[in-house]
């Protein structure tokens, strides 16, 4: 099969020079010329409404990925969102995959942030099984660390308990009442 060297670059000077062509090997002689593939902001359109962005969903994550500085950058994950909103609604299960691929391709961007702002306003984006387990697992870990930074001797039993919970409104009751409990007890409590 013919190989490609692809490159993705959010850097316009970056891809600029990334896109050069390379003959490795002697000047007089050499043995191969590379001319790499490079999807950057010049090569990669501004996906910038909901419409655009269900029709390719894979191209709206590298815009969002690419155009990461760009102005119209709020609009193209706006656009992006909506459109995995959509995806989730069609019962697609694939929506969470393009969630963690727009977040790693936004790196540690002022973007990513916004980003993660955006899904915390809309967590229906958010439905899928995995998704909810994986929120169900980060709070009952954070209900763990609380305990244990406050002193609050936790038993087997107890973190049995709390680590097999996938109920998020039960476990975020127990990280509130973690923050002034003195002990594990106090957490399962029936609410009056």
């Amino acid at each position: 099969m013919p190989a490609v060297l692809l490159v993705v670059c959010r850097d316009r000077h970056t891809a600029a020079w990334a896109a050069q062509q390379v003959s490795p090997g002697p000047p007089q002689w050499p043995t191969l010329t590379l001319r790499p593939l490079v999807l950057g902001p010049d090569t990669v359109p501004v996906i910038d409404t909901p419409e655009a962005a269900t029709k390719d969903i894979p191209l709206a994550v590298l815009s969002s990925a690419l155009h990461s500085r760009a102005p119209e950058s709020d609009a193209i994950r706006k656009a992006l969102a909506a459109a995995l909103k959509g995806l989730q609604a069609d019962g697609e299960d694939t929506a969470s995959i393009y969630i963690e691929l727009t977040e790693q391709g936004l790196g540690k961007t002022p973007a990513a942030d916004l980003w993660r702002h955006l899904l915390a306003v809309d967590l229906s984006i958010f439905q899928s099984q995995t998704a909810q387990a994986l929120r169900a697992e980060g709070l009952a870990e954070a209900l763990l660390v609380v305990l244990s930074g406050r002193g609050i001797h936790i038993s087997d039993d107890a973190r049995d308990r709390i680590t097999t919970c996938d109920d998020h409104d039960t476990l975020t009751t127990w990280l509130t009442r973690a923050a002034t409990a003195t002990t594990t007890a106090e957490l399962f409590m029936q609410s009056k």
